[in-house]
């Protein structure tokens, strides 16, 4: 199967984790909510897989690069 990698676009503060290592997602579905300045910005699935894998946890403080999920597909 192929993989891909979610990564952190930026730094701030994991909110919410929407989603658990099996869920299936669609492209599209919010995978969780990133706190940066104030502002939520929910990170989004960019394939329709199943999560292998979840890197963050809520209350977690992520920087750009960090690994957020991967998802199979």
């Amino acid at each position: 199967m192929a993989r891909e990698t979610v990564e952190a676009p930026i730094t701030g503060k994991i909110i919410s984790a929407s989603v658990k290592v099996g869920d299936e997602v669609k492209e599209g579905d919010t995978l969780c909510i990133l706190e940066s300045m104030k502002m939520e910005n929910p990170i989004l699935a960019p394939v329709a897989g199943v999560i292998a894998q979840i890197g963050v946890t809520a209350d977690q403080v992520v920087k750009p690069g960090e690994i957020i999920a991967v998802i199979e597909y």
